[in-house]
């Protein structure tokens, strides 16, 4: 088997500068493509298009829309996207901090499970969506730093628009507004246990010990990992996470451009 020839990179991610590193293959062979099929599907309609890169915690979703985002600028035959994150609607640290929830039968605060799909603000997210299809707007970020949402921090001008998050395709009450609102989507898939150790290793950078960092994992994180490769909707697209990285696509659903653009403008 040959070796894989990789793309290292700077860049800043969540407010930090990090070294990357994507293959060639994967750019050429998954990344250009949708691309180049995002480009044609914006040609076709007179209003923005929305896209959906969904993935399981620490896929590594936040680092490739932002390459894709990136990608795209580089290249002219590419409409350019603008990658954003659905972690600015999350609800305000206030309200998770007073607030609770049932489960399993125990009442518990929701700041104790932050990033689970309880702790969005669904109706929000659902309204910023639609506006940005047709119009654009402003959009919210999740500032980590202060820990905290900041309202309407983005001004979004792109004719496409790139949206990441863990629960953009979730067939569960709620969601399924969000879903409904895509025009392209893409899924990547990861193997729980290639994730694990991602997900203790960012809670412990966060400050946590390492039993504390395990414990948030056990109640928290793996639940949400679990919920999203169990119930997460057929994407367009199927990608999966390779563990040194890599990414390979698994599948090519693909549905016909007019009925993506046009099934749900009548409810926009």
């Amino acid at each position: 088997m040959a070796e894989k020839i990789w793309t290292n990179l700077q860049m800043n991610i969540n407010g930090l500068t990090q070294e990357v590193k994507f293959s060639k293959n994967a750019i050429e062979e998954i990344f250009n493509p949708f691309l180049r099929k995002l480009t044609e599907l914006q040609g076709l309609t007179d209003r923005k298009i929305v896209a959906y890169l969904a993935a399981p915690p620490a896929a590594g979703k936040t680092t490739l829309a932002q390459f894709l985002e990136k990608l795209s600028r580089e290249n002219p035959m590419f409409t350019n996207v603008r990658a954003l994150g659905m972690d600015g609607f999350h609800f305000d640290s206030e309200y998770l901090k007073s607030n609770k929830i049932l489960r399993d039968g125990q009442e518990i605060l929701m700041n104790d499970i932050k990033g689970a799909p309880e702790t969005f603000d669904v109706d929000s997210m659902q309204i910023k969506i639609r506006e940005v299809r047709q119009d654009g707007t402003d959009w919210n970020i999740y500032d980590r730093l202060i820990h905290d949402v900041v309202h309407d921090a983005l001004s979004v001008e792109d004719d496409i628009i790139l949206v990441e998050g863990n629960y953009l395709l979730l067939d569960e009450p709620r969601w399924t507004n969000i879903r409904i609102l895509a025009d392209y989507t893409v899924f990547v898939k990861a193997a729980p246990e290639l994730l694990t150790e991602r997900l203790i290793s960012r809670k412990m950078n966060t400050g946590l010990t390492r039993e504390q960092a395990e414990n948030f994992y056990r109640n928290s994180d793996s639940k949400n990992v679990e919920r999203v490769l169990k119930n997460s909707a057929m994407a367009n697209e199927t990608w999966q996470l390779q563990p040194d990285g890599d990414y390979i696509k698994i599948d090519d659903e693909e549905e016909d451009f007019d009925e993506m653009i046009f099934e749900d403008d009548a409810e926009s």
